[in-house]
């Protein structure tokens, strides 16, 4: 390789070096900061001004906030607390302008103005004022309001008539009474940084309002959705109850034992830089957890460091789990005769997911300057606490159960344990079975798949209805990179059964055979050996079933499959209609009243000489109509299926599980329940 000239363009010399300040490196590579450019950065602006005022409630200075989407696609957050100081600091700026304008500066820093906060950044408030086109922050503080707006981040006030005046000086708003304190911003983000399809989701700001009141027993939050045609009746957030409220709002199902509370603190030393020089500062930390098990194999675990969610877990998490599951392990489950047999075997010891399944259960560990791993903080990082919360849980978990809990639910939750200890064992048992059985096969893959000739990204395994349907897929697919996997009845319920009733069911191995990437946390996307799975179902309320149990499946334990987007849902027509030479599919009712409309305007033709013809099932089409419209990429359509999509079905299966399922008092029960047009006077019940 010749180097580069000293002319060349390439050339690396001081010149190469550039130096990126203040806020523009925030819209250089917003990334860094919130996560992003996509919705879940739009959200995190949010985010950062609401924890903003509700580290002020937790410190005890505020006990109301009010958070406003306005129709200009504007975010206002409010709230009572001191308000940011309005003071000049070191006779240049205000403490106020320097919040919204420079990285690192607030009052999160030391022990000072918060004893525990968020984070330890500070660089919140100027991250959502770099990426936004307006800001506007009211303070009511020291008897009167002060208001300072900023347009493309430069501090100044808006005249009458929208004009910009670039000033550092705050504006005198209005006297007020000298107790009134509080902050007021509201921001606007900026469209050219953020994808043109993020949009702030009312019920993600739902949500994290509401979660916020849990970790601040007491703290009131309204919330205000003013876009649309019509406004949103406000939402209004308080809970007093902290994490056992919490842990309750989570639980889904009947549960198997009370919620379980510890409380526990401990110190840590570590090193920081104090006058320049790394000094040993003490940190008191406290930590709080409630937890509880529920019927089902569904583990939900939520944690929080001060007010912030850490969806990433962290050292904390870690501690609690590595607790969790050595004193259920030494305590809970020592000579428990159900595992006798595994015992003499050495396979009497329960695993993380043993422990975890049904468990629901609330982390907060509260300590000053968290130190976290990335800017959005969504894992803890501090190493220290992992012992803390260890200690605390060990001896809160073991009191409960040697006597701090009720003996019934103790020994719920012991048989319930166990119970996943012995699935699990068996489950593999039966799994290398199958595993050895297969590979004493010719191609080790399920006799009822019509494999395709080459594997790989651009491969793909088609998921179809019945048999009926399985005919017309076969000879209508492009063999080179199309495979066809008929389904014979129902796929088990995973959301609902254990991994042993998972193995057994014959459709669901099957699908996990085919797929040959493994199954759960053994999982392997790259050794998956198609690039999409496509499922094929008949629009009718079993095909609706059929999807749902499929996408649970897929869910719990072909999760990256969905994660990535190779999961899709193909998209067959209800009716179809011939006119002339021409064929025209409807996928709804609606479709199909407006194809009418379009098909007879204009012309001579009437509606009721339209042949339209209702297709029941997809094993009612024959192979060109099957491939025109779910097989040939030209023409097909194919819905991607999401992780929302995932949840929902989840939720649709339970709910076909109560409709169609085999247990009629509780479908009894249901539509006594539900059903308007029942006169429950009348009914002998």
């Amino acid at each position: 390789m010749v180097p580069p000239t000293e002319n060349s363009s390439q050339a690396y010399d001081e010149h190469s070096i550039q130096l990126i300040e203040g806020l523009d490196a925030v819209r250089k590579r917003p990334g860094m900061y919130i996560g992003g450019t996509g919705p879940e950065g739009l959200h995190h602006l949010v985010w950062e001004i609401v924890d903003n005022a509700v580290d002020e409630a937790a410190a005890g200075f505020a006990n109301l906030i009010e958070v406003t989407l306005h129709k200009d696609r504007s975010v206002e957050v409010t709230d009572n607390g001191r308000g940011i100081p309005t003071g000049v600091k070191d006779g240049k700026r205000t403490a106020l302008e320097y919040v919204f304008t420079e990285l690192h500066a607030g009052g999160k820093f030391g022990s000072g103005a918060y004893s525990a906060s968020g984070g330890l950044h500070g660089v919140g408030a100027s991250v959502v004022n770099a990426l936004s086109t307006k800001l506007i922050v009211e303070v009511d503080r020291d008897g009167q309001t002060q208001r300072l707006s900023f347009s493309e981040r430069k501090p100044g006030r808006f005249g009458p008539n929208g004009g910009f005046k670039a000033t550092s000086q705050l504006e005198v708003v209005k006297k007020i009474p000298p107790k009134r304190t509080g902050t007021r911003v509201r921001f606007w983000p900026d469209n050219e940084i953020f994808d043109p399809e993020a949009q702030i989701e009312y019920g993600q700001v739902r949500d994290h309002v509401a979660q916020v009141c849990f970790l601040v027993p007491g703290l009131k939050v309204r919330l205000h959705d003013k876009r649309g045609s019509e406004a949103r009746e406000p939402e209004e957030f308080v809970a007093k109850g902290g994490l056992s409220d919490y842990v309750d709002f989570l639980s889904i199902g009947e549960a198997v034992s009370e919620i379980v509370t510890i409380f526990g603190s401990g110190t840590f030393v570590e090193k920081v830089p104090v006058d320049g020089k790394m000094t040993d500062v003490t940190r008191p930390c406290q930590v709080g957890v409630a937890l509880r098990w529920v019927k089902g194999y569904d583990t939900t675990l939520v944690s929080f460091v001060n007010t912030i969610p850490t969806r990433e877990g962290g050292t904390h998490v870690a501690g609690f789990e590595r607790a969790m599951t050595k004193v259920v392990n030494d305590v809970l489950l020592s000579s428990t005769k159900k595992l006798a047999k595994l015992a003499k075997q050495g396979k009497d010891r329960a695993e993380k997911s043993d422990v975890q399944e049904g468990l629901v259960a609330a982390v907060k560990v509260t300590f000053a300057e968290p130190q976290f791993k990335g800017q959005t903080k969504g894992e803890l990082g501090t190493p220290a606490v992992q012992n803390i919360v260890y200690e605390a849980v060990r001896d809160g978990l073991t009191n409960w159960i040697e006597g701090g809990g009720r003996k019934t639910h103790v020994t719920a939750v012991r048989d319930k344990i166990a119970q996943a200890v012995l699935n699990r064992v068996s489950a593999k048992q039966t799994l290398d079975a199958k595993r050895k059985a297969a590979n004493l096969g010719s191609t080790g893959m399920p006799d009822k798949l019509a494999d395709c000739r080459t594997h790989g990204l651009g491969s793909e395994l088609l998921l179809v209805e019945g048999d009926s349907a399985a005919g017309p897929a076969k000879a209508g697919r492009n063999s080179e990179y199309m495979a066809v996997l008929p389904l014979r009845g129902k796929v088990v319920n995973a959301g609902k059964s254990n991994l042993k009733q998972v193995i057994e069911n014959a459709e669901a191995q099957a699908l996990i055979t085919a797929i040959g990437a493994g199954s759960g946390r053994d999982f392997k996307i790259e050794d998956a050996r198609y690039g999409r799975i496509i499922i094929l179902c008949d629009a009718d309320v079993d095909g609706s079933h059929i999807r749902c149990l499929l996408l649970t499946l897929i869910y719990h334990y072909l999760r990256p499959m969905l994660e990535e987007g190779r999961v899709f849902a193909a998209q067959p027509p209800l009716y179809t209609v011939k006119v002339g030479d021409q064929k025209f599919h409807a996928y709804s009712d609606d479709d199909k009243e407006r194809l009418t409309v379009e098909l007879c305007t204009g012309t001579n033709r009437k509606r009721e000489n339209l042949q339209w013809v209702r297709f029941k099932g997809l094993g009612e089409m024959d192979v060109d109509e099957l491939a025109e419209s779910c097989l040939d990429p030209e023409t097909r359509i194919l819905r991607r299926i999401t992780m929302e999509d995932a949840f929902v079905a989840k939720e649709a299966g339970e709910m076909f599980e109560v409709l169609m399922g085999s247990d009629v008092a509780k479908r009894r029960q249901f539509l006594l329940d539900n059903s308007s047009l029942v006169d429950l006077e009348s009914l002998d019940v």
